[in-house]
């Protein structure tokens, strides 16, 4: 896939947290989707204060605010693909999904980005649980780990310790893994049509990702690990689904596509700061003496 930019880029409309580090959130968006030849629009629904070692306070904005952001681009420019990554709160959930039901043939990648919402759980299983409710049913590509995964879909179980007890012989792997089948199909049974599940916080000298729909596992990449931690992996990952499927491309090769992007981007990434090191979007656009770096 080529990166030059066409007369007129696709563009993307991505409804997210501003993040002044340019780390993650509409930040890592712009980045990602400039990098990727596609034209980046952005409706702030909430303001991070963070730095690159953590998040010290997350301000979100008034739902009237971040729906009329988004109504006055819609109503100018062509959109291609949604992005959508952490909004701030229950009502902010409500209008964007009101606004997205408006465009249901357009593809829809959601990030649920928790790392931002740590400090609260209550307010984040509130926010997660109208996610389910309200926006998993328009989701074309859920990017997520397996702990958003399984948040996700306790937050929108009523009865959420059904089936809690467990055979004590029962291997606890095994276990594990029918937890986490079972939430990725109480997921695709709301209506979103993929889940990418990612691996990078599981353990292993890989990081595998899988591509999982209604039928099924779609595919599984395997990576290198790399050393460290990063900022923004994962914005990046879904911002890079949400580019190659405003190119065109349908979701197994778009996916595939984001991956070798995010891993090029991370291979770049550098630390501008005093924590954690920030993938490099434009790692093409960098002299080759980088490489040794």
């Amino acid at each position: 896939m080529s990166y030059g930019t066409p007369d007129v880029p696709p563009s993307v409309l991505c409804f997210a947290t501003s993040d002044a580090t340019g780390g993650g959130g509409l930040q890592s968006d712009v980045l990602t989707l400039a990098s990727m030849g596609c034209h980046p629009l952005t409706v702030v629904a909430a303001v991070a204060v963070r730095d690159t070692r953590g998040i010290e306070e997350l301000f979100a904005l008034d739902a009237d605010a971040v729906a009329a952001q988004a109504r006055a681009v819609l109503e100018d420019i062509p959109v291609h693909a949604f992005k959508l990554g952490l909004i701030g709160n229950v009502e902010n959930v409500a209008a964007i999904a009101e606004i997205l039901s408006d465009y249901p043939d357009l593809p829809l990648v959601l990030e649920p980005a928790l790392s931002y919402a740590e400090g609260d759980e209550g307010a984040a299983d509130e926010m997660l649980a109208a996610l389910a409710e309200l926006v998993l049913p328009q989701v074309t590509v859920l990017v997520a780990s397996r702990h958003e995964v399984l948040r996700l879909a306790l937050a929108s179980l009523e009865d959420a310790d059904a089936d809690a007890d467990t055979d004590a012989d029962t291997d606890a792997d095994t276990d594990e893994q029918l937890v986490l089948e079972d939430a990725v199909a109480h997921l695709l049974e709301l209506g979103l049509e993929y889940v990418l599940l990612t691996g990078a916080g599981e353990p292993g000298p890989q990081v595998v990702n899988i591509l999982m729909g209604a039928g099924g596992v779609v595919r599984t990449d395997a990576w290198e690990r790399l050393p460290g931690r990063f900022l923004g992996a994962g914005a990046t990952l879904a911002g890079a689904v949400a580019a190659a499927l405003a190119h065109g491309m349908e979701v197994p090769e778009a996916v595939r596509e984001a991956q070798e992007f995010t891993f090029q981007a991370l291979t770049g990434a550098y630390r501008p700061g005093m924590g954690l090191a920030l993938p490099d979007r434009f790692f093409w656009a960098r002299p080759e003496e980088r490489d040794d770096a």
